[in-house]
Order: C-alpha cells, then sequence, then structure tokens
C-alpha cells in the first residue's frame, strides 16, 4: 500500500513537472517570436522589445500609483462582472419559468451580443459619468453569455430526475440543489470563465474610451497619445495577467463549490 502511495506521489510530480515544461517551452517561443518580430521593425516607439516592456513593468511595480490604477479598474470591472453574472442568473430563473418572459428578454439579449462594444461605450458616455461606464459596460457583456448558458442547462436538465425527485416529495429547495445544480453547473461553470474575458476586454475598451481618473484604460490611452510603445505594453500586460488570474480563481472557486455539493449529494 505504501509503495502504490509513493509510486502514485512520484507519478503525479512526473505529470507537474511535465506539465511545467510545456509552459515554460511555450512562453521561450513566444518571447522568442515577440523578440524576432521587435529587431525586425527595429524601432521600440512602434514594437517595444520583451526587455524594454519587462524593464517598463518592474518600473511600474515598484510605484504606488501603479497599484492604485490597478485597483480601481479590478474594482470597477469586478463590479460590472458579478453584476453581470447576478442578472444572468436572473434572467436565465425568469425566463426558463416562462415562455412570455423569453419571448420579452430574448430580443434585448440579441440586441446586446450583436451590437458592436464602442456603440455601447459611446451612449454610455452619455447617459452615465465617465466612472460608471466601464462597469455598466462590463455588465452589458456578462449578461447574455451568463443568461444564455444558464438557460440552456435549465432546459437540458433530465425530465425523468426531476419526475423521480416529484415522485419522491422532494422540497423545492431539494430539487434545486440536487438536481437542477448538478445540471447547471458545467454550463454555469464555462459562462463565468467565458464572461470573465469578455469583461476585461470591454472593460478596459471602455476605460479607454471614457478615460476616467486613476485607470488602466486612461493608461493605455496616454500611452498611445504620447507615443510610449513600453508602457502601452506593459500595461496590456498587466490586463492580460489578471484576466487570466481571474479566470484560474473562477475555475478554482466553482470546483470548490462543485465538489462540496457532489459531497453533500452522496
Amino acid at each position: 500500500m505504501i509503495s502504490g502511495m509513493a509510486s502514485e506521489r512520484g507519478s503525479r510530480k512526473k505529470e507537474i513537472g511535465k506539465k511545467a515544461a510545456r509552459i515554460v517551452l511555450s512562453a521561450c517561443v513566444w518571447l522568442a517570436a515577440w523578440q524576432v518580430l521587435s529587431s525586425v521593425v527595429g524601432k521600440e516607439v512602434l514594437f517595444a522589445s520583451p526587455y524594454a516592456t519587462f524593464t517598463r513593468l518592474f518600473s511600474l511595480l515598484g510605484t504606488g500609483d501603479f497599484w492604485l490604477k490597478t485597483l480601481r479598474s479590478l474594482l470597477g470591472i469586478t463590479e460590472g462582472y458579478l453584476l453581470g453574472i447576478c442578472g444572468g442568473v436572473l434572467l436565465a430563473v425568469l425566463t426558463a419559468c416562462s415562455e412570455w418572459l423569453y419571448a420579452v428578454f430574448k430580443p434585448m439579449l440579441t440586441v446586446i451580443k450583436t451590437t458592436p462594444v464602442v456603440s455601447f461605450i459611446i451612449l454610455a458616455l452619455v447617459w452615465l459619468q465617465k466612472e460608471s461606464v466601464p462597469i455598466f459596460i462590463s455588465f452589458l457583456m456578462v449578461l447574455p453569455i451568463v443568461w444564455a448558458n444558464l438557460a440552456t442547462g435549465i432546459a437540458e436538465t433530465d425530465p425523468q430526475l426531476l419526475e423521480m425527485a416529484r415522485v419522491y416529495g422532494f422540497s423545492k429547495h431539494k430539487i434545486l440543489r440536487y438536481v437542477y445544480f448538478p445540471s447547471v453547473l458545467p454550463s454555469l461553470l464555462t459562462a463565468l470563465t467565458t464572461a470573465i474575458g469578455f469583461a476585461w476586454k470591454a472593460g478596459i475598451a471602455a476605460e479607454v474610451i471614457s478615460t476616467p481618473r486613476d485607470s488602466i484604460g486612461a493608461q493605455l490611452n496616454n500611452a498611445k497619445v504620447y507615443l510610449e510603445t513600453a508602457d502601452l505594453f506593459a500595461w496590456t500586460l498587466v490586463v492580460i495577467l489578471l484576466s487570466m488570474a481571474f479566470e484560474r480563481l473562477i475555475v478554482f472557486l466553482v470546483g470548490k463549490i462543485s465538489a462540496y455539493a457532489a459531497k453533500e449529494g452522496a
């Protein structure tokens, strides 16, 4: 038994090592491609090199101003993301319960999905203060993703499981917990991980156009105006890393919730 556990740990470590090696190899390949492209262009003002970008990034990391701007953008986009999730869940439940409500809300959600983001940003600048625009845009991008995925998950819930739950006299709470929740969880995970990327892209785009004070988007806009390409690349890298970190966090949290639900249902 002990030898089997040791073998399993060794196999797990080997797999982790292989995964880390693949990540490092991929990073090296793309950094090399980045460096080659920068060398071909030959002008830092047009295409910053990895060295210039990371040098500027580490310089920014040492300033309190950087953390303030990052935190403000982070809080605003997170707020819009969470509001979009709440709105999407509410709409999914309402439209799953009523075909009339589905008919009412479907055109609105189609319009949101098909209209260019920049149109909504410009309209939001007319309606709202510029500090609220990124929150609103992030909310607007997340809402239809969560609604569509969750509505699909609810619709695809096994009717035989629902019938069995009613036969055994399950309460609405138990039906929700033991039938609907496991059924919609994969769709919800897909929605949450997909939506976080859209929230960051749309939210930062809204910041670039609306330029709220002390935000990442305002810094990107300044970098464009003053042709500070290394700053542009450095701040873009910050956005990418924050989006990736949030996606990992969401996957981790939903995984924990899923494991807990499975344990409770066992």
